[in-house]
């Protein structure tokens, strides 16, 4: 009797993977379209506004979109079962969607740091920072609900892959206040340099998403598309 009550226990204990999968799933999806709508929304407003730093954030929500993919692709691989009671490597699909999303991110970098090195030498500014700071404020309340599901689906379900999602997106969200320090900045004061190391700033926070990125490629430690989807 009480060996069938353990049983029991364990079975009501045991996490049910299909829900894991469908909350996965979702928030995949939701992550891949946000970025989309943000990545229109902030180029079209960093040209039209000249805001560089805007414009820079813009670029890295579409750079983002390619790692959502990553992990929506992964998803689906262990929804097929596929080596799921042992280390799953990257399959040929994420092994390229990574290195294609480390040198998209370099690509951002180096052009963030020459186009604000020559508003910095020219001494140009943008024609506003307002949607800078309402995008990025956007921004910030969606990366922290975004976030807050990643964690509580990573927790319940025991994922590290989800919490390892996660952490990455907070490096959105701490691109979002980078931003909204730019933008903010110019705003009260008219200084154009402002806007300058805003984006100089996305741009070192795009070297480090690359450099990982290439990381994970090659199988090290898991992370915002990496290969560590792998539940037990």
């Amino acid at each position: 009797m009480e060996t069938d009550r353990r049983i029991k226990v364990q079975s009501v204990a045991q996490p049910d993977m299909g829900q894991f999968y469908k909350w996965a799933a979702a928030l995949s999806f939701i992550t891949i379209f946000y970025n989309l709508i943000e990545g229109v929304v902030s180029v079209f407003f960093g040209a039209k506004g000249e805001a560089v730093s805007l414009l820079g954030f813009g670029v890295d929500s579409f750079v983002e979109v390619i790692s959502a993919v990553g992990v929506w692709h992964m998803v689906l691989r262990m929804k097929r079962n596929i080596k799921l009671n042992g280390a799953a490597d990257s399959d040929r699909f994420e092994r390229a969607a990574l290195r294609i999303t480390g040198g998209a991110f370099y690509l951002l970098t180096t052009g963030l740091a020459i186009a604000s090195s020559i508003n910095l030498y020219q001494g140009n500014q943008p024609k506003t920072a307002f949607w800078g700071i309402v995008i990025s404020s956007l921004s910030i309340l969606g990366m922290w609900a975004l976030i807050h599901y990643k964690l509580k689906v990573g927790r319940r379900f025991n994922s590290r892959a989800m919490l390892a999602d996660a952490a990455c997106s907070k490096t959105c969200l701490y691109l979002s206040f980078v931003l909204l320090a730019a933008s903010v900045g110019y705003e009260l004061t008219g200084i154009g340099i402002i806007d300058s190391i805003g984006a100089l700033g996305i741009a070192a926070f795009s070297f480090k998403e690359g450099r990982e990125a290439f990381g994970k490629a090659k199988g090290k430690e898991c992370g915002c598309a990496g290969a560590c989807l792998d539940e037990k």
